[in-house]
């Protein structure tokens, strides 16, 4: 019975390891998986969250005020800094009930969702040039805030130092 199981597993040993060096050498993306990446659409996460495209009309006198800096970082991709005003990053209420002026930032790139944001910085690993990032305000409920109309947001463009 031992003998047999040695040779099980040597078997599998060898035979995962011939199957790893015939995938690398044909090719094969040995890459991870990307978890950032999804669209919960379809699935019963992404039906909670269906209310992406309302808005909270918030009085410009109490509105909270965003502004937005993009900084290549010096070892790899870009840093990304939000600065807020009359605005609190709640994590911790991440959809729960609406709190006026709390709740989190949605960051696009070149118009696709990439991340909420539940602080001031994120690190952005790659971008191409002059991609647009675009960064919203949201509430609790993923609802976005607006005035007049318009999405509390700031475009920026990636542009690397000459």
């Amino acid at each position: 019975m031992n003998r047999i199981l040695a040779i099980f597993v040597i078997g599998l040993g060898l035979g995962g390891g011939i199957g790893f060096l015939t995938a690398a050498s044909s090719g094969v993306a040995l890459t991870g998986h990307d978890y950032g990446a999804h669209d919960h659409a379809g699935t019963a996460e992404g039906m909670e969250h269906q209310n992406h495209d309302e808005m909270v009309e918030v009085a410009l006198d109490s509105a909270p005020t965003l502004s937005v800096e993009l900084i290549e970082d010096p070892m790899s991709g870009w840093n990304l800094h939000v600065l807020t005003e009359d605005f609190q990053f709640t994590p911790e209420n991440a959809g729960a009930t609406h709190v006026m002026n709390e709740g989190h930032a949605h960051v696009y790139v070149d118009g696709v969702k990439i991340a909420r944001l539940y602080g001031n910085w994120m690190h952005i690993a790659a971008l191409p040039d002059a991609a647009e990032v675009l960064v919203t305000l949201n509430t609790n409920d993923h609802q976005t805030y607006g005035v007049d109309g318009k999405a509390i947001s700031v475009a920026v463009v990636a542009s690397s130092a000459p």
